[in-house]
């Protein structure tokens, strides 16, 4: 199906290469998406306030576009639906987080959240955290963005699904939650 595309924004210190990434855009490609997976390093380092724009202007989207974040990726993603002028597909998060998961700076977290218009923007949406994440990017701040937004929560036990220590290198599910 032509004019499908999906984007896939990599976490903090990440690049396009890591993890399953490039794994989830060659399964999506062979279903007919037009899939980017972008290198973005100003993820969680640049503010948000600053980065957004880049972001917002550096891609197309509309009612065809699938957004998947992980991590900084998935905490950008809210963000990045509450500016849209538009309602996209669908937009999955995972390891995704709404406050500070740990000690460390977090300069991809807004100060707060217009969660109607982040819901406004997304016609399903999708938590997918661990009860055990390394940063804290766990089931818990699933289930504060999920109270929020709605959608779906998806709870596992996959840490934070992929890292420099944690080889990911294939996600069924995320291939299964994308039509």
């Amino acid at each position: 199906m032509v004019g499908r595309r999906a984007i896939i924004f990599h976490g903090t210190g990440g690049n396009p290469d890591a993890v399953w990434y490039r794994w989830l855009a060659r399964r999506l490609e062979a279903r007919g998406y037009a899939v980017e997976v972008p290198h973005h390093p100003g993820i969680n380092v640049e503010p948000i306030a600053t980065f957004l724009p880049t972001v917002l202007d550096g891609h197309r989207y509309d009612d065809d576009t699938v957004l998947v974040g992980h991590s900084g990726g998935a905490a950008l993603l809210l963000a990045l639906l509450e500016h849209l002028d538009t309602t996209v597909a669908q937009a999955i998060l995972v390891a995704g987080y709404c406050t500070q998961p740990n000690t460390s700076e977090e300069p991809v977290l807004q100060q707060s959240y217009d969660w109607a218009a982040i819901r406004s923007h997304v016609r399903d949406i999708y938590f997918i955290n661990s009860r055990k994440d390394p940063y804290g990017c766990d089931d818990g701040q699933g289930r504060a963005m999920f109270e929020r937004l709605g959608g779906t929560q998806i709870v596992r036990d996959d840490g934070h699904f992929g890292d420099y220590d944690q080889p990911f290198e294939r996600f069924e599910l995320l291939d299964r939650l994308i039509p």
